[in-house]
């Protein structure tokens, strides 16, 4: 895109991150969710994964497949496609293909005429009434657990649905921080013809990463608390990643002259033109005014969330490397 001025010629190539700690992962109560879905697996027909259409690859918890849904039932859910870059549909689609995964809805679960969301119930019922449902064979009702790594729209899910079939108020709690569904919740019914019933479920992230740009592509989309990687090194990915796709839309948005690669150098500029300022104290006790950059890095993050940089793919290096 044009940014009406210079375009800086040389970006950096690779993203580098001083602590070797900086993703907090995996706190104590997944390990205990996990369990807890392990143990509710026998009463459950058909699985749910909920992921975020921006990072559909590597945002993933690829060992669910072992650990939680075996041989049951799945549907794969790519969630906030109103957010992510529609051109790379068709490739996402193929990757999860080939990786076994054949069942995947695009959703706006915020949108409340999303088709596909009314496409779930059917596709669940159709695949549990053809498949071995061992001991639930003689079960009249229906149960689903939906699971997905945090923050991507589960329990919004639920709550959606249980509005459609039964024209009820919320069930489960939402929030936009990770981490809001702390355990396994009782069954939620959701539909009465036929009866169903739903499972939420804690956000599970891999007890592991296999590299820190997935995590921090997660950190980036909200499956992680802010606090525990840090806004300006959210914000320094974010800049790292819209200038090595040349996404130059930021500069507008952030009323900065030019595209820039450093960091503070943008979060300076950002909380000047915010006019977000403040106090700090010197060694000598003076005190001095200074740019808040912490403000200025939030807001750089929240237009990303918010969809103010444009449809995002954070995947497009890989599901471009599968091609090549």
């Amino acid at each position: 895109m044009s940014t009406g001025g210079k375009v800086a010629t040389k970006f950096r190539e690779t993203f580098r991150v001083v602590q070797k700690d900086v993703l907090r992962w995996f706190p104590g109560h997944m390990g205990k969710g996990l369990k807890q879905m392990q143990q509710k697996l026998k009463n459950v027909d058909c699985i749910v994964e909920v992921h975020d259409a921006r990072v559909p690859i590597s945002g993933r918890y690829t060992d669910f497949k072992q650990t939680i849904s075996g041989l049951k039932p799945h549907i794969f859910i790519l969630n906030k496609k109103d957010l992510s870059d529609e051109r790379f549909s068709k490739a996402i689609e193929e990757r999860l293909h080939r990786e076994g995964i054949s069942n995947v809805l695009f959703t706006n679960l915020k949108d409340q005429t999303c088709s596909n969301m009314k496409k779930i119930l059917p596709l669940a019922k159709n695949l549990i009434v053809n498949s071995n449902r061992y001991h639930r064979s003689e079960e009249l009702s229906y149960e689903m657990m939906v699971i997905g790594v945090p923050n991507v729209g589960k329990s919004t899910l639920i709550n959606r649905l249980r509005h459609t079939y039964l024209g009820k108020s919320r069930a489960t709690q939402v929030g936009a921080i990770a981490g809001v569904t702390r355990s396994v919740l009782n069954r939620i019914k959701i539909c009465e013809d036929p009866p169903f019933y739903l499972l939420d479920t804690p956000g599970i992230l891999a007890p592991s990463i296999k590299d820190i740009e997935s995590g921090l592509k997660l950190a980036l989309i909200g499956c992680l608390q802010d606090h525990l990687v840090g806004p300006e090194i959210i914000a320094d990915y974010l800049l790292f990643w819209l200038n090595k796709r040349k996404r130059f839309e930021y500069v507008e948005k952030l009323n900065i002259p030019e595209p820039m690669d450093d960091i503070l150098e943008v979060l300076l500029a950002t909380a000047v033109k915010l006019g977000k300022m403040k106090k700090v104290r010197t060694y000598d006790n003076q005190i001095n005014v200074i740019p808040d950059i912490d403000i200025a890095a939030n807001h750089f993050i929240k237009l990303f969330r918010n969809g103010d940089l444009g449809h995002i793919c954070l995947d497009e290096d890989v599901l471009e490397s599968q091609n090549t």
